[in-house]
């Protein structure tokens, strides 16, 4: 086993101390704070080179010496054929493959070549002149970085000469650096959502998990060990068969490949893009696409490949497929239910079943349904409406009373009466009529129906047509003319008004003489 290597300054003062002090390997070690067994490895090499004190001449170069003490390991015979290490580290990082498989493969191809522990050493010093974010091992469609740039491209409208700042969206997949760049004036949750649904199209493939940052469109709640995701972004990964693994917070290496790619796009496409106007995101967009592709088409320096390249090679078809079913946007909320056992969202009403008044529930709406869960299981469907503080209502969440109420129309309460008589039906309409809104008088048609209960139909449609006769139409009315029998007397002509009956307060025509 080699000797550990101890700095020239040191070494040289060993050979002073040895040689001309005549200091023991116990004394030596103590005085320059070395190990013993470290002082007499050393003690052997020199005791083997025959050196004596002081140095000749020829010796004072620090090489000279270490070539005198080191022959074997300063020259070395390099007899084994080296590995190509570019082709290994690109082999390493498929699905499944090992430094071990790859080393047998290597022995395979050469019998003479190093053993594994060598072959292991070898590799990890030639991956120590890689770039620090590359020195991670990532597996082929095993993750994707997700960020926003920080810095953009101004877009100026014609008309009112107003500058909006368009930023870039960037998805980077962690074997092959393969980068999918589009350009947004908004960092809301539809942008969010819609952008990784165009860089999976543009993949061709979804990697099984998504590294994002804390972005509040992506993470509602941060934490270090269990982050809460928004439903709908959750709702995306599971559409495509994906997981969130959201970055810890205030550690950017947890995304170092993004951060990377974040400022590649800036330098390869905002920088080109620096003098040129644009007036629309779509014409941004377009010139953007050219110099996409070419960022991918450039090579990598210690790899000696382009993005695209190591993509077809390694990381394409270790993507998941992308589902049949197109993805549909989604937005969630929890709202409660109101008394009403109607639940708001966006200024509209939308009912429930009347049993969950006051629960809080789970509301997913689509561009065109609104859906509502309790405990995980659908309790409602609705169209979706945007007329604004109006209700959708499905009658079947309605009490048995709210319901049969509104069973009730004006034609059906008047043709209810006409089963009576003419008289009830005359009366159930002249009450709707006499209200400012015909359901203002559903009760009292209601309330003269029920009283078919208590009085026989022909004592009822006699009360009805005398209350029409004294203009006197109201539940009440009719409820008194049937409690004191009225409806048994004649009712007057127009011929004979009705007589006056005598009472204190009437004076009489007499009074007037």
């Amino acid at each position: 086993m080699a000797a550990t290597r101890i700095p020239m300054r040191k070494l040289r003062e060993v050979l002073r101390l040895r040689l001309d002090a005549g200091l023991s390997a116990r004394a030596i070690a103590g005085s320059c704070r070395l190990s013993v067994s470290t002082v007499s490895g050393y003690l052997g090499r020199i005791a083997v080179a025959k050196l004596a004190w002081p140095l000749p001449p020829e010796l004072d170069d620090d090489g000279a010496l270490t070539r005198l003490l080191f022959p074997a390991e300063d020259h070395p015979v390099r007899s084994r054929p080296e590995p190509d290490w570019v082709a290994i580290h690109c082999e390493l990082r498929r699905p499944h493959v090992t430094k071990l498989l790859v080393w047998q493969e290597y022995r395979e191809r050469e019998p003479d070549g190093y053993q594994y522990s060598q072959f292991c050493a070898r590799y990890a010093t030639w991956a120590r002149s890689l770039p620090i974010t590359l020195r991670q091992t990532h597996r082929a469609g095993a993750k994707g970085f997700v960020d926003f740039s920080g810095d953009g491209h101004a877009i100026v409208d014609p008309a009112t000469g107003e500058s909006r700042t368009a930023v870039l969206f960037v998805l980077v997949l962690g074997a092959s650096n393969f980068t999918y760049v589009e350009p947004v004036l908004r960092q809301d949750l539809a942008t969010w959502i819609a952008c990784h649904v165009n860089a999976f199209a543009y993949f061709g493939g979804v990697p099984a998990a998504l590294v994002p940052d804390n972005t509040k469109t992506g993470v509602t709640r941060p934490d270090y060990y269990d982050p809460e995701l928004n439903p709908t972004y959750a709702e995306l990964a599971e559409h495509y068969g994906t997981a969130i693994l959201p970055a810890r917070p205030y550690k950017p290496r947890d995304k170092a490949k993004v951060e990377q790619g974040v400022l590649l796009a800036e330098r390869w496409i905002l920088a080109v893009l620096r003098d040129r106007v644009f007036t629309s995101l779509a014409d941004l967009s377009d010139a953007i696409v050219p110099l996409r592709e070419r960022l991918n088409d450039r090579l990598l320096r210690r790899l000696g490949q382009s993005r695209r390249a190591l993509f077809e090679a390694v990381e394409r078809a270790a993507l998941r497929p992308l589902p049949t079913d197109a993805y549909v946007f989604a937005v969630w909320a929890r709202p409660k239910v109101s008394i009403d056992y109607h639940v708001a969202f966006q200024d509209h009403y939308y009912s429930v079943p009347y049993q969950l008044r006051g629960e809080v529930l789970d509301l997913r709406a689509t561009l065109t349904t609104v859906e509502l869960f309790h405990d995980g299981r659908r309790v409602a469907s609705h169209i979706r409406s945007h007329a604004r503080h109006q209700p959708t209502t499905e009658p079947a969440h309605m009490p048995a009373a709210h319901r049969a109420h509104l069973e009730w129309t004006p034609s059906r309460l008047i043709t209810w009466g006409a089963t009576v008589g003419p008289a009830t039906a005359a009366l159930c309409a002249a009450i709707m009529e006499q209200r400012p809104h015909p359901e203002q008088g559903y009760r009292a048609c209601l309330g003269i129906m029920r009283l078919t209960k208590q009085y026989p139909v022909a004592r009822l449609e006699r009360a009805c047509a005398r209350a029409l006769h004294f203009r006197a139409c109201s539940y009440k009315s009719v409820l008194a003319i049937l409690r004191h029998h009225r409806d048994a007397e004649p009712l007057p002509t127009e011929a004979e008004p009705p007589p006056i009956p005598l009472h204190g307060n009437v004076r009489g025509a007499k009074y007037y003489h």
